[in-house]
């Protein structure tokens, strides 16, 4: 090998390791920069954690309920004629303790007889306490300064899972006089801040599940499948599958079976964009209409002819001449005006419209809420808008 040959090879040896370092840090690079991008991106403003799209289950609340007595009202208690209940829990209640009042005729309107209800969450520990919400259940005029007896809450299988007792808040406020009253708010319920203390768990072992259901808030198949996906790219697997448009299974890995609180935590911080059907909620009693982002209308024509007619009647008095023998008369004067909004009563949609453009354009014509109802009720029977209108 001559003295040239030898010196291109140590020139290859030594450029080879300097490309590869090269192209290297230049993958290194490209890597650190595509992080940053994803770091300095905002999140999609439709997108949401799984854990606002999704319970899982076992982790729910539970409702309880109990029947109690409130004391220690300042005549604003049931009336004791109008309210048997009353009297038999009080009499009852007087024989526990020792008193007999059998017979007798009791006149107290310092008492009143309630429902308490109160909302026991997940894997709450004996010993805790919940708010308690006091309701009357006769004619009491407030519970106002009042306090609940014990008073045992039991769940919907009949057991007693927390008692309540404690001073009610009371929000409202009643006073009246001879001539006038005045009520602001409802005295006739209160709430007792951390005033039930639970006395029995509901037992239920979520690290022992094999699979976990995820179910969702809002049933959607797109949603669902979505969520599917995101945990399956996460956990890099095969791992969850939508069966039904309000329900994804979890098979839990065998290396994260002692630690289903922290996968449930990875999970959770997923971001999906739930999708949904195009639908617009009309509440008639209220004038309310709420329409989704995908409502779309198809091309169509809107009349809208109100007709106004305004009678104003504006007498007037006719007085006779001087010195004649005439008499005063009232002279009947009415002014008629029709209004039929001739010029502003038709718009022209085109197919494809959006929520904006059908706002627009019905707010052009002077349509106030409850023609709206009408009108999108009628767009709806031309098979023109394409969603749903629920009343409410």
């Amino acid at each position: 090998m001559t003295a040239t040959a030898l010196t291109r090879a140590a020139l290859c040896r030594t450029a080879l390791p300097r490309t590869a370092v090269l192209l290297r840090a230049a993958a290194m690079l490209a890597a650190l920069a595509a992080a940053l991008l994803a770091l300095s991106a905002p999140a999609s403003a439709s997108s949401a954690r799984i854990k606002d799209v999704v319970d899982v289950e076992g982790v729910r609340d539970n409702m309880l309920i109990g029947y109690g007595l409130v004391v220690g009202l300042n005549g604003t208690g049931d009336s004791l004629n109008n309210s048997p209940f009353t009297e038999q829990s009080l009499v009852g209640m007087l024989e526990r303790m020792g008193v007999n009042t059998r017979g007798t005729n009791l006149r107290t309107k310092n008492v009143a007889a309630v429902m308490v209800t109160a909302t026991l969450p997940p894997y709450s520990a004996q010993g805790t306490r919940i708010d308690a919400t006091v309701s009357a259940m006769g004619d009491s005029k407030s519970l106002l300064g009042g306090t609940l007896l014990v008073t045992p809450l039991l769940g919907a299988d009949g057991e007693v899972y927390a008692v309540a007792q404690g001073p009610i808040a009371v929000s409202g406020f009643s006073a009246q006089g001879q001539g006038a009253s005045v009520t602001r708010g409802v005295p006739t319920s209160g709430r007792i801040s951390s005033g039930a203390i639970v006395e029995r768990e509901i037992q239920f072992s979520l690290a022992e599940l094999p699979v976990l259901r995820l179910s969702l808030r809002n049933p959607d198949f797109t949603t669902a499948q979505r969520v599917a996906t995101a945990i399956n790219i996460q956990l890099r697997g095969n791992r969850a599958q939508a069966t039904d448009p309000s329900s994804v299974l979890l098979s839990v890995p065998e290396a994260r079976r002692g630690d289903i609180v922290g996968l449930i935590t990875e999970i959770e911080q997923l971001r999906v964009t739930p999708d949904q059907v195009a639908r617009v909620v009309v509440d008639e009693k209220s004038g309310v209409i709420v329409m989704g982002e995908n409502v779309r209308i198809s091309t169509v024509a809107i009349a809208q002819g109100n007709l106004t007619i305004r009678v104003t009647e504006t007498p007037q008095v006719s007085q006779p001449g001087p010195f004649s023998q005439g008499e005063t008369a009232v002279v009947p004067r009415t002014d008629i005006q029709v209004d039929d909004q001739s010029n502003n009563r038709l718009a022209v949609m085109n197919s494809g419209v959006t929520l904006q453009e059908l706002v627009q354009s019905l707010n052009a014509l002077g349509v106030g809420p409850r023609d709206m109802i009408a009108i999108l009720q009628s767009i709806k029977a031309a098979g023109a808008l394409q969603a749903e209108i629920e009343v409410i």
